[in-house]
């Protein structure tokens, strides 16, 4: 049984800084690739950011120099960086990991990221 779980959303101020953690355990083999989804209130779910095993990293244009992905490999964890928050930044974000054999992929249970002041 696969499991992600999420750590590090929470209630920040415009212009603060979050950084999210998302840990794989089980029975998983080899991760290709991680990745950050987020779903605003009454939206879909969307790209944030994704990293491959190759590590060329991939990111969605509202986020592009303020977030930054990364993920450590013999843990199995990969990070969000979140800075210089917007309130349009609010919404819940999921962890997602697709593996290299067989194209399985998992999801977060997701974590709460509310801007506001």
């Amino acid at each position: 049984q696969v499991q992600l779980v999420e750590s590090g959303g929470g209630l920040v101020q415009p212009g603060g800084s979050l950084r999210l953690s998302c840990a794989v355990s089980g029975s998983i083999f080899v991760i290709d690739t991680m990745g950050w989804y987020r779903q605003p209130p009454g939206k879909e779910r969307k790209l944030v950011a994704r990293i491959p095993i190759s590590g060329a990293t991939n990111y969605a244009d509202s986020v592009k120099a303020r977030f930054t992905i990364s993920r450590d490999n013999a843990k199995n964890i990969v990070y969000l960086q979140m800075n210089s928050l917007k309130p349009e930044d609010t919404a819940v974000y999921y962890c997602n990991v697709r593996t290299r054999i067989g194209g399985y992929v998992y999801w977060g249970q997701g974590t709460q990221v509310t801007v506001s002041s």
